[in-house]
């Protein structure tokens, strides 16, 4: 495998997990990239562009493009799937650290329809958290009408909680979209994509978009649900009996949140890619997923730091813990940003972060000062811990540890 870019000295273990992940882990495309202290200290990647080798110009796919197994390059960008949600949170700590936003004021307060079916006493914290009880929609929206801001806002509000918020916790693995999406827009003015590219993508300078331009439709490849290889060596375990009730029950929380928009989007649908839904369809390079959670620890190499350190406390500081009602293992969340545990391992216990289901992770760790971004085309089942995302963390470990 031919990978490309660099790594400082020191992490270099991080470059040989990277390699392994494509000759035993089964990787197609990807990169990775680590910030330390707000300086690159990791940039790589390697395999294709798009998950099967092939797809034209833009990676979009259908009748008509020119079959080509397109190299992943510096900037090849892909969806990062539930990332985004912690690109949404930090959209609405910023809200808060700037006096426009208070997260213990009832939701209803900025957004009045909000109030309907027994919501009224849900807080901005509820939501950020995924206590606020509406991962599901008793009528499931379409793509198309999952991208409508609109619909999905008043789908939403309409909707009567699963249990009574603040009460208890519940990935809310598609309304996330709404409910954070709606908040930036009723406060803002603004669209959700329009202010992340304004206040969070633009200051940073992170290739980061919810929304995604026409004009970098080019540098985002094809992805798609790839198996892991029989003979790749990592430890396989077996979901909990309940684990896999829930996702085979059609009406379990589990599978109704999971399905709040129905049928799935294709995620190569330009129209899907264009649109703002915060959490699930974010597109990002590695790098900038990397640079954006540089950002919020320390000040980055050509950038600025967006949050200020009693802000990341707060968002780290933990909200949420035990069963999970909708993915039934054992999650922890701090405002938005998910935390370090056995579902979800991170760096360190000091870390906070969000992976997207299937691959992608993005994360930041204040007490060693560094940032970490990886992306890839090839979606595997894992939903909260990818196996080649674990190794390049074990690698970054080994790395850290080294030094001391």
């Amino acid at each position: 495998m031919n990978v490309s870019g660099a790594v400082a000295e020191g992490f270099e273990p991080v470059r040989e997990a990277f390699v392994r992940n494509f000759e035993v882990l089964g990787d197609r495309g990807a990169a990775v990239a680590v910030y330390r202290d707000g300086h690159k200290v990791v940039d790589l990647w390697g395999g294709t562009r798009d998950v099967d080798g092939a797809g034209g110009a833009g990676g979009a796919g259908g009748a008509g493009d020119e079959t080509v197994a397109a190299p992943w390059e510096q900037g090849t960008a892909q969806i990062v799937r539930s990332a985004t949600k912690g690109v949404a949170a930090v959209a609405l700590l910023l809200l808060h650290q700037r006096g426009e936003l208070d997260l213990d004021a009832p939701v209803g307060t900025y957004w009045p329809q909000y109030k309907a079916a027994g919501k009224e006493r849900t807080l901005v914290r509820h939501l950020l958290a995924h206590r606020a009880g509406v991962p599901v929609l008793d009528r499931p929206l379409t793509p198309a009408e999952a991208a409508d801001p609109d619909l999905g806002a008043a789908a939403v509000a309409a909707q009567a909680p699963a249990w009574e918020p603040g009460t208890d916790h519940g990935y809310h693995a598609q309304t996330y979209s709404w409910l954070t999406g709606e908040l930036v827009r009723r406060i803002t003015g603004r669209t959700v994509g329009e202010w992340i590219a304004d206040e969070i993508a633009g200051p940073v300078g992170a290739d980061l978009w919810l929304g995604l331009p026409r004009a970098q439709r080019a540098r985002v490849g094809r992805v798609g649900q790839v198996d892991a290889p029989a003979q790749s060596g990592a430890l396989k375990t077996r979901p909990k009996p309940a684990v896999t009730a829930a996702y085979a029950d059609p009406a379990s929380l589990t599978r109704r949140a999971f399905a709040a928009i129905t049928p799935l989007p294709d995620e190569n649908d330009p129209a899907y890619r264009a649109a703002a839904l915060p959490a699930s369809n974010g597109i990002a390079t590695a790098d900038g997923l990397a640079r954006f959670y540089a950002s919020l620890i320390g000040e980055v190499a050509g950038g600025v730091r967006l949050l200020r350190p009693e802000t990341v406390e707060l968002a780290r500081g933990e909200q949420s813990s035990g069963p999970d009602r909708v993915l039934v293992v054992n999650t922890r969340f701090g405002l938005g940003p998910m935390l370090h545990g056995a579902a979800s391992p991170l760096l360190s216990p000091t870390s906070f972060g969000h992976p997207g289901r299937g691959g992608a992770l993005g994360l930041a760790d204040p007490e060693s000062g560094v940032a970490f971004g990886y992306v890839t085309n090839g979606f595997r089942t894992s939903v909260t811990a990818d196996p080649r995302a674990q190794a390049l963390l074990r690698a970054l470990r080994t790395a850290l540890t080294a030094e001391r």
